[in-house]
């Protein structure tokens, strides 16, 4: 089991590999991929003619007419034991639209087969057989049942080889590569855990003739030196990543405007206009790498809480404006703000009766205005602080 985590923005997002069969969840650890070889052509010469001196009748009964191939080894009336290990090659192309991963492995399969013979004169611990052989004898029909496309290696030779033990043990190592199915739920998205899962499967067989196993200790190997670009192995269990996309701060920089003068409306529109598209876009790039689904996920939650708060600041713009009256309009039109308290000299003239309301009316929205933005400038972040409080005990 392993787990890959990587976020966006502030998430985790996990997929757990668990290896197992259909029905046990056992095995040992079957081979040895480092083979031996003799430079000397003499005894080149010797093996070459030591391992073609071996044919097929040499490991089947006498008669061999005897020998069923169709029939599992049942040993005792017990059913045939089938032993599995996988090493891990590796592992990449998660795919969350497809639902869908991709592993080269080496796959082993060991099983006793007490009808064969032993070649005679053998005197090494194991002796390799041709893999045509397979046709001719029985072996274990196993598939991976989530499995939606198997691919075995031939470059530069065929990538397989079977092994005959003195205990009449056989060992069938082969080299694949899986698009297996997962499928993930994304309720909690992207704080979801994945559970994917490489099943193993009899294709014709039951309990009561075939059992496969795996390792308890050791079934399940994966290469250390597996390097994913959005994922990290840490182990053979578990594993983390993490990416941030900082949605955060798009939130924080539309906040700035409640800093910049109400008369400032070019700056003030352009500041909460320019966050709310880029959040937006964000969002439609964190949505296209997942399949659409009939539920709400955590980056939806996210997502929207976020736009909400760029939202209300531009709104708050709006409500300060709108209390400014003709203040923001005169500065639209280069008045400045010596230009506006020079309404003070007007209140000793003749026009003061139709003045002097106007001139309150102004004072009054600028200084509300004003205190609007002040406000702002702690209830913002403060709701934004509980709503963070809210997603992350919710989610995590």
């Amino acid at each position: 089991m392993w787990t890959f985590t990587q976020k966006l923005p502030h998430y985790k997002y996990f997929i757990i590999l668990t290896a197992y069969t259909y029905l046990l969840e056992k095995s040992i650890l079957l081979c040895n991929c480092v083979h031996g070889f003799r430079n000397n052509t003499e005894s080149a010469e010797l093996v070459s003619h030591y391992e073609s001196s071996l044919s097929l009748p040499d490991i089947l009964p006498i008669p061999s007419k005897t020998y069923d191939k169709n029939r599992a080894p049942k040993l005792l009336g017990q059913p045939t034991v089938v032993y599995f290990h996988v090493t891990v090659l590796s592992l990449d192309s998660i795919n969350e639209e497809s639902m869908t991963y991709v592993t080269d492995i080496f796959l082993a399969q060991s099983w006793r087969d007490p009808r064969l013979r032993l070649p005679e004169n053998m005197s090494e611990q194991y002796r390799i057989l041709d893999v045509d052989w397979l046709h001719s004898i029985w072996r274990p029909d196993c598939f991976f049942k989530n499995a939606k496309k198997v691919t075995f290696h031939e470059m530069s030779i065929p990538n397989h080889y079977l092994w005959l033990y003195h205990d009449k043990t056989l060992l069938y190592m082969s080299k694949l590569t899986l698009v297996l199915s997962c499928a993930m739920k994304f309720e909690s998205y992207p704080h979801d855990t994945q559970i994917c899962s490489m099943m193993i499967e009899s294709l014709s067989h039951t309990v009561q003739d075939l059992v496969f196993i795996w390792n308890m200790t050791d079934p399940l190997v994966v290469n250390a030196e597996i390097e994913l670009p959005q994922l990290d192995i840490s182990n053979n269990y578990t594993t983390d990543c993490t990416i941030e996309y900082s949605t955060a701060l798009i939130v924080v920089m539309s906040w700035i405007s409640f800093w910049i003068k109400p008369e400032a409306i070019p700056a003030r529109v352009t500041l909460g206009v320019t966050s709310l598209l880029t959040l937006a876009t964000q969002n439609t790039q964190s949505q296209q790498s997942l399949p659409p689904v009939s539920y709400v996920k955590a980056i939806d939650v996210w997502m929207s809480s976020c736009s909400v708060f760029v939202f209300l600041s531009l709104m708050e713009f709006a409500v300060v404006n709108n209390y400014m009256g003709p203040v923001a309009t005169k500065a639209m039109k280069g008045y400045s703000d010596e230009n506006i308290h020079d309404l003070d000299d007007l209140k000793n003239h003749h026009r003061e009766s139709i003045i002097e309301p106007q001139y309150d009316t102004f004072c009054h929205g600028h200084a509300t205005a004003i205190y609007i933005d002040k406000f702002s400038r702690f209830f913002f972040p403060f709701s934004f602080f509980i709503l963070n409080i809210v997603y992350w005990t919710t989610f995590l």
